[in-house]
């Protein structure tokens, strides 16, 4: 019996009948194993920023991958020394599903490696982001990765699956909770690290001016036309900004956050989200899909 609030962006939440936390791949194993005989409900949890527990708990298995998946591979500096002027040249980057998108943004960008920037304000861990797709600031994980290395609890078999195999689409891929991501290789190039390291300050000060801090989990609903209709602008047109429920309540600083208050209720949370889609449809027509995970709910979106 395991409190898993303290381990999402939300803080709030149940608990958890069971957790465990793999620090090497035998512990992974062996946990696999075990899952594959008793048919124990599973949840991979990463860093917690897309996930919201019910209040009543999680009657099975949260799994989160500790020092197994936290490595960062970087390309040997001599490769980095043999750039041609004006030449792109291409770089591999391997790193462990629960290592921080923000880490590994300024990782990459301190060494002269572009392409990852974006990540920097996403507040979530690269297994996370390879199974929901996430981007931002126009891009996401599917025009960087490669491949992901996958283990299926369903076979206990470790497997590299490319890209075009894991169905990555608008936050979104076809990945389940049987199949955990445990790395991630990507294909990025060599640049400026100045650049790149100015771009990330960009990109923070963008987040820190537009977005709020606080108990939140980013953006709640997927944009229904990317580039063109925003869930946010949805949200704006019907005048949710600082609407409440309990204690969750939209921000006043981005209409498509919501804002949990200490010591609040999942249950707060998710009545504000029902709201927020049953006032936006019949306004505008247009279904918000969550791009939080709802666990121990009624109905899950």
């Amino acid at each position: 019996d395991h409190d898993i609030s303290s381990l999402t962006t939300y803080k709030v939440g149940g608990r958890a009948a069971i957790f465990v936390r793999a620090e090497t791949m035998q512990d992974l194993l062996l946990v696999a194993r075990v899952v594959c005989e008793t048919g124990v409900p599973m949840i991979p949890l990463g860093r917690g920023s897309n996930l919201l527990i019910s209040d009543h708990g999680f009657a099975g298995l949260i799994l989160q991958l500790g020092e197994l998946a936290q490595q960062i591979s970087l390309p040997h500096a001599e490769a980095r020394d043999e750039m041609h002027e004006g030449v792109e040249v291409v770089c591999s980057v391997t790193a462990g599903s629960a290592v921080a998108l923000p880490v590994l943004a300024r990782r990459t960008a301190s060494v002269g490696i572009r392409g990852f920037e974006w990540a920097v304000g996403v507040p979530g861990s690269l297994g996370g982001a390879i199974r929901m797709n996430a981007g931002g600031h126009g891009s996401d994980i599917s025009e960087s990765l490669v491949s992901a290395q996958v283990l299926n609890f369903r076979t206990g078999e470790i497997s590299t699956m490319l890209t075009p195999e894991l169905g990555l689409r608008f936050r979104a891929s076809d990945l389940d909770d049987q199949q955990l991501i445990i790395s991630g290789t990507l294909s990025l190039t060599y640049g400026s690290s100045q650049e790149s390291l100015q771009m990330i300050d960009e990109i923070v000060r963008w987040r820190r001016e537009n977005q709020p801090g606080g108990q939140n989990a980013g953006s709640v609903f997927v944009n229904p036309v990317p580039g063109e209709i925003t869930a946010g602008q949805l949200i704006d047109r019907c005048g949710l900004r600082g609407f409440r429920i309990g204690s969750a309540e939209v921000s006043m600083k981005h209409a498509n956050f919501i804002q949990a208050d200490v010591g609040g209720s999942a249950k707060d949370i998710v009545s504000l989200m029902r709201h927020i889609q049953r006032v936006v449809g019949d306004t505008s027509g247009y279904e918000l899909r969550s791009e939080i995970r709802l666990i121990g709910f009624e109905k899950e979106s």
